[in-house]
């Protein structure tokens, strides 16, 4: 029996001890004897009064903590402080991921200092346990990432609250009576928080804009732009700028160029596009070679550095593609009209001019300013039906391209570059932007061919400016880069496909990317193709902009950039005005200015493409309202404790089936397999899975689709 005992009081001695750093934890700088500490946790027993001395004599042997008067005990923290930014959970605990220390430091609920999403916060570090994550308190809010929210209206007598749609953000929004400006219950708005009292449960704020009635169509698009800190329009001071820039081109400006308006020059876009960036030239030379031109609208030459227009254009980073429309980085004069490479007009640009021969070898290549004059445009499924039969406008010449292009797409591939072609989901829109069908937009051999020369000019600049940086000790660049894969994420990747048949390689870069690549193309049309692709993707690093450069491992390219998109990205504004600076002899210029911009244009990439993911599902939740009841067959391609995500096969929208919502068994979550398993009759449902589901509910508001098992 006494072992039992024994077991039993180091079993209640170790909770006492947990209680005890807790409690000490909530006032980390008073001090307490052990009679206090008694009083604080309720022990009134005295042979648990006595428990808590050797609690306390514990603690302290392992440095947790202090005593810095006889008999009087204190939690015990180090003066150690770290800087970062918050990633909250849906419990309400956070953690702080800082470049000072490799592992995010984890917060209580209690210790978070009212911190909301991405705030940049000090934390006091706690005295670290051997093999426990750190942890500390957040003891100052630095910066708030956001104070505008959107969100619903919800209306008292004499006050309001705003229901905010983030996920992240966990607390409404205080808002009195003289804040409202006329918002009603129910409405959609945005609030912008005013203070926050120390002992105040939730945020004060004012309604800034009141959007409209959930569910319409234009006041969801609104408030996702909202949400993300998006524009909607341009300020007036900015569209004048652009609209007093000159439309005609001076002859001194086309004596300053190479001159390329008697070469036949043209462009593939997509069928819908209004901006178009890039242009290709063809010729063939005496030498039996080829000269090709790749053309990109010369942004640089119209906005001026430092100027308002280009530090809106900074401001934006990038263009923003919502299923409905378009946010620009530039105003419409710039985009789809002075810089857009539109047939039959005389366009200036930047240009990389390669000569090659027939295997697709580059014997030539020149950098710099032109002028040109497209001969034609090519929709994408034009140019594919001329590669296809061979016949119609230029048919020799984009089937001497297209030859070139499978040719370094090839070499690519045996280089190591990953082969991630996922199908992008589209959908048919009416008149009211209501969706009517949705459709699979794929890469063919036309895209390839623009994709291909594309890559060849951006790695080509980079190398010009990278190369030449190592014997002139290292000139300031921007560069696209993406690190080497996660080796944790990828062997969880390998034993996920390991049950479809598919193999991961670990032993090095390149039999990665083979391995990858096999993988990618034996999944082609079958029913897991998107959720490999999916998971295969995740495991990646996420390409940035950055003047370190590491190469770029998707591209097995050592040096990449962005160079052929000025219209729609300000990292190729920036690459256009340094290539320039480095052709006219210019030095160096300091690192850090461009480091951050690099920094700031990766954030807006990010906010951007998170915009862009939350418009597609509105758009499929709103496709699929009319369709509540009906049935489908998907694939799960998420498990979590609640519940499990499936995708349906025929238009890839994504719902989940809730664990509440199985009704033949007590299911329960099983992380390490990606499943979720009945606990009478051992029924287990994973990722991957074929699932034949119906649709309980779409909801609008939360962007949501609800099924359940058939």
């Amino acid at each position: 029996m006494k072992p039992k005992k024994s077991q039993k009081r180091q079993k209640r001695l170790a909770k006492i001890e947990k209680a005890i750093l807790g409690s000490l934890r909530e006032d980390r700088l008073k001090l307490y004897n052990y009679k206090q500490i008694s009083a604080k946790l309720g022990i009134k027993d005295h042979f648990e009064r006595d428990m808590v001395l050797q609690a306390l004599a514990a603690l302290r042997q392992q440095d947790l903590v202090e005593e810095p008067e006889r008999g009087k005990f204190r939690y015990k923290h180090t003066d150690h402080y770290i800087i970062g930014k918050v990633d909250l959970t849906t419990k309400g605990s956070a953690y702080v991921i800082s470049e000072e220390l490799d592992q995010d430091v984890y917060i209580t609920p209690k210790n978070t200092l009212n911190a909301l999403q991405s705030d940049q916060v000090k934390v006091l570090m706690y005295a670290q346990r051997k093999n426990k994550k750190p942890e500390g308190e957040i003891v100052e809010i630095i910066e708030r990432h956001r104070t505008e929210f959107v969100g619903t209206i919800e209306l008292s007598k004499n006050y309001g609250f705003l229901v905010p749609d983030s996920r992240k953000m966990l607390v409404d929004i205080y808002i009195p009576k003289e804040g409202l400006n006329g918002a009603k219950h129910g409405q959609k708005a945005v609030v912008k928080i005013t203070d926050w009292p120390p002992k105040a449960s939730s945020p004060f704020g004012e309604v800034t804009e009141v959007l409209g009635n959930p569910g319409d169509h234009d006041v969801e698009i609104h408030s996702i732009l909202a949400e993300y800190g998006l524009p909607r329009d341009f300020p007036k001071e900015i569209e004048l700028e652009a609209a007093q820039i000159p439309e005609n081109i001076s002859d001194s400006e086309i004596k300053k160029r190479r001159d390329f308006r008697d070469t036949l020059t043209f462009t593939i876009d997509p069928a819908d596009a209004k901006d178009f960036d890039d242009a290709l030239s063809f010729k063939k030379l005496e030498n039996g070679h080829y000269e090709i031109g790749v053309h990109i609208a010369d942004v640089s030459h119209y906005i001026k550095e430092n100027s308002p227009l280009d530090q809106e254009a900074v401001e934006r980073a990038t263009s923003v593609y919502l299923v409905d429309r378009v946010v620009p980085m530039l105003p419409e004069k710039l985009s789809n009209g002075l810089c857009s490479l539109r047939p039959q007009e005389e366009k200036l640009c930047f240009s990389a001019v390669f000569e090659m021969n027939d295997q697709a070898e580059i014997l030539d290549r020149w950098f710099g300013r032109t002028v040109i004059y497209s001969d034609h445009r090519f929709a994408y499924e034009d140019a594919q039906a001329v590669i296809e039969s061979k016949e119609g406008p230029l048919a020799t010449e984009i089937n001497i391209l297209n030859d070139l292009a499978l040719k370094m797409r090839a070499d690519r591939m045996l280089d190591g570059a990953l082969a991630f072609d996922r199908a992008e989901v589209k959908f048919h829109l009416d008149e009211e932007n209501r969706p009517t069908g949705v459709y699979f937009k794929e890469s063919k051999e036309a895209n390839h061919l623009i994709e291909e020369f594309m890559l060849l000019a951006n790695r080509s600049v980079a190398e010009f400016i990278g190369k030449k940086g190592k014997q002139a000790s290292g000139n300031t660049f921007v560069y696209r880069i993406h690190d080497d894969p996660d080796p944790d994420k990828l062997r969880d990747l390998g034993t996920f496909v390991k049950q479809f048949g598919y193999e991961v390689s670990y032993t090095n870069a390149k039999a990665i990317s083979k391995s990858l690549n096999t993988m990618l193309k034996s999944v082609k049309g079958k029913p897991e193709d998107n959720m490999i692709s999916k998971l295969a993707i995740r495991s990646m690093a996420k390409a940035v902009y950055s003047t370190d450069n590491i190469g770029h491992y998707g591209l097995s390219f050592p040096y990449y950039t962005h160079f052929t998109s000025p219209i729609r990205r300000y990292p190729d504004v920036m690459v256009h005005r340094l290539l320039q600076h480095y052709l006219d002899g210019g030095k160096s210029p300091a690192r850090e200015h461009y480091e951050d911009l690099c920094v700031h244009s990766s954030d807006r990439e990010k906010v951007a493409t998170e915009a862009e993911r939350e418009s597609i599902k509105y758009m499929q939740v709103k496709f699929m309202e009319d369709k509540v009841g009906e049935s489908f067959m998907g694939t799960i391609s998420g498990v979590t404790e609640w519940g499990v995500f499936v995708e349906l096969r025929d238009n890839h929208c994504e719902g989940m089936i809730r664990i509440r919502d199985f009704k033949d068994d007590y299911y329960s979550f099983d992380e390490s397999n990606f499943c979720i398993v009945g606990d009478r009759y051992g029924k287990v449902f994973q990722l991957g899975d074929d699932i034949a589901i119906q649709v309980k509910n779409a909801d609008l508001e939360k962007k949501q689709l609800d099924f359940v098992p058939v």
